[in-house]
């Protein structure tokens, strides 16, 4: 597939291993979640995070927004 878009898409995985970086170490520092909502809403919350940043949007609003549903 990346052969298609040459420049637009990186052949390896390494953008996507970089952005699970930091679930992975809280997962380690908290040593795992008790609750599957807890799981859950970290990952949605780190999801529309990291999709902010990816987009130039803010962060905190989307925070928020996610908080608030």
């Amino acid at each position: 597939m990346f052969l298609a878009y040459l420049g637009a898409v990186e052949p390896t995985n390494n953008g996507s291993e970089r952005l699970l970086r930091q679930s992975v170490i809280q997962r380690k520092m908290t040593n795992g979640y008790r609750a599957m909502w807890a799981a859950e809403g970290e990952a949605d919350i780190r999801t529309r995070v990291d999709t902010a940043r990816l987009t130039s949007s803010s962060p905190f609003r989307i925070i928020l927004t996610t908080v608030g549903a």
